[in-house]
């Protein structure tokens, strides 16, 4: 799926460089930097969810106990 983005200047030339440099495309670079890191921003964007969900009281914490108990886990 074809996307565009609008990179800063600097971003460009140091892209444009490394691709040249290396002889790999300027898009092998884009995918491998979002492929590093959307694992990253997905974590944290889904748990600042999830705390603003807890701090709204649309979803709780369990203990360590709790979780221990429903898995069948207890001592």
């Amino acid at each position: 799926m074809p996307i565009s983005i609008r990179l800063p200047e600097e971003i460009e030339q140091r892209l444009t460089a490394l691709a040249e440099q290396t002889g790999r495309t300027k898009t092998f670079y884009i995918r491998e930097a979002v492929l590093e890191y959307l694992e990253d921003l997905e974590d944290i964007y889904l748990a600042e969810k999830r705390l603003a969900d807890i701090k709204a009281g649309k979803s709780r914490t369990y203990t360590l106990e709790e979780v221990e108990k429903r898995l069948g886990l207890e001592d």
